[in-house]
């Protein structure tokens, strides 16, 4: 990751984390493509003059989408897809958004690798994603879970994704970090931040 900066905040809390998304994600704009984009939650964040591209693998959940999309009146399309193969132009975007995302793909490099090859040069990718904690016994409990919670929805709690993005090739990485109590005293680590592309 030559020339990369990492920027890393006092952990916070929840209510700072959502604030953070919130910034974040409207402060986005020209043509997004969101990955994962699930049922589009995050359309509520998204400024009005976005050219939205929604890239969702489940069936049902694109249908979903697709409607949700319409109601909504905005310029967007659905696509079908993982985010190891985008199936967008390279260096058509101008931001990649992921939320909670990076922890279910199949393979975090190459879906990083896809998101800088459709970005525009200077394009931003902006995510908000939870993160393996740094050592004690969250991460001890997060490795411990995360065949379970695999089975369960996709979703490994004990991948390294802070790791994954500042490893990815980005010009320059901000990233703030952020902590959920969880169950038996655990602190459920969190990042939100921004990765650009020269």
């Amino acid at each position: 990751m030559t020339g990369a900066v990492v920027r890393s905040a006092r952990p916070g809390d929840m209510a700072a984390y959502v604030g953070a998304k919130t910034a974040l994600i409207g402060s986005l704009r020209g043509t997004v493509l969101e990955i994962g984009a699930g049922r589009g939650s995050n359309f509520g964040l998204l400024d009005r003059t976005v050219s939205w591209i929604g890239l969702e693998p489940r069936r049902r959940a694109r249908r979903e989408l697709e409607a949700r999309a319409q109601r909504d009146h905005r310029r967007t399309q659905v696509i079908a897809g993982s985010a190891e193969d985008i199936a967008v132009p390279a260096a058509s975007v101008d931001a990649v958004l992921s939320t909670v995302v990076l922890c279910s793909v199949d393979d975090q490099r190459r879906a990083l690798a896809e998101v800088r090859r459709v970005l525009r040069p200077g394009g931003s990718f902006v995510f908000c994603e939870h993160v393996l904690a740094d050592a004690g016994w969250t991460r001890l409990a997060l490795q411990a879970f995360a065949p379970v919670q695999i089975m369960v929805d996709g979703c490994d709690p004990a991948r390294d994704t802070e790791a994954a993005i500042r490893s990815a090739g980005f010009a320059d990485v901000d990233i703030e970090h952020f902590v959920q109590p969880g169950p038996l005293g655990t602190r459920l680590p969190f990042i939100v931040g921004r990765a650009s592309v020269a």
